[in-house]
């Protein structure tokens, strides 16, 4: 998925950009190249290969709230292994997976019986990569056999609030039910499960972070007008790329989460994932315009 990495092109993220991933010689495939050319991503691992169709998501916004719905063809992501990823090539500080739950040889079983993401994990951090990882909302059946295992692996993850829910057997709420208590519990259940720096849990409200040291730290989300909302599809992604870009440099968590939901505004003014996101100062000044959510 490129979309990590052109929100913090778009942010102007002062550091290389990356991608990894297996595309086919089609007319999508060959987008996907342009688009991290135009953004200055370095593409020479994203793979080629002519046994699947370049993977696609049809996103389907419903125009009076934002919901959606997404029809997804996993194409040549289902064949992404971990012989696709060299860990020699690269000087970066931080590798980002995602998504678990949508590459199914990452997902399958190696030899050990745990999913092959491990082997990519266990290399990146031998490699002296920080880690982190999240999933798609789908297939719950399959929390505890492919993300579970790949926790004490990840340094960093995040979950929204159903992932979280999978993940920990615990009810967080939605909405004016939120339980602040729970989302905490959840957090701190996610560390005890193996993640090894922090775990972000988030949602249409905010979003909540959980360090190994038992940190709780909580970032509204901005207050957006509903006149400038035109989609939600890539808000998820916005905000890790936020935070992410924050990490990477360095800032405490409570400054990048604030980046994160503020990126996640940004992205909400387009119907694309990442059309809107701007400037890493331009999002903080919507977010100081506009002011942040109660939660």
């Amino acid at each position: 998925m490129l979309f990590r990495s052109k929100d913090l092109a778009k942010l102007r993220a002062p550091f290389p950009l990356e991608a990894v991933g297996l595309l086919s010689d089609d007319a999508d495939g060959r987008a996907i190249r342009a688009d991290a050319a135009a953004h200055g991503i370095n593409a020479e691992q994203l793979h080629v290969t002519s046994a699947a169709a370049t993977s696609y998501t049809d996103v389907m916004t419903v125009r009076g709230d934002g919901r959606r719905t997404f029809f997804h063809d996993p194409g040549a992501n289902a064949l992404l292994a971990p012989d696709h990823f060299d860990f020699t090539r690269t000087r970066a500080r931080l590798f980002h997976l995602a998504y678990l739950l949508l590459l199914d040889t990452l997902d399958a079983p190696g030899a050990d019986g745990k999913p092959r993401s491990l082997e990519v994990l266990r290399r990146a951090r031998a490699a002296g990569l920080r880690t982190s990882v999240d999933c798609v909302s789908a297939r719950p059946h399959l929390y505890g056999k492919v993300v579970a295992p790949a926790l004490p692996e990840t340094d960093v993850l995040f979950a929204n609030d159903f992932e979280a829910e999978q993940l920990t057997g615990l009810t967080l709420g939605r909405g004016e039910t939120l339980d602040r208590g729970a989302v905490e519990r959840a957090a701190r259940d996610l560390i005890a499960r193996g993640v090894r720096q922090w775990a972000l849990i988030h949602f249409p409200e905010g979003v909540c972070a959980c360090s190994a040291a038992g940190e709780l730290i909580w970032q509204p989300a901005v207050r957006m007008p509903a006149s400038e909302i035109v989609g939600a599809v890539g808000a998820g992604d916005a905000l890790a790329a936020g935070v992410l870009y924050g990490l990477h440099e360095d800032w405490p968590m409570q400054r990048s989460l604030e980046l994160g939901v503020c990126t996640a505004a940004a992205s909400l003014r387009d119907g694309t994932c990442s059309n809107a996101v701007a400037p890493a100062e331009d999002c903080l000044a919507l977010g100081r315009r506009h002011g942040f959510r109660r939660i």
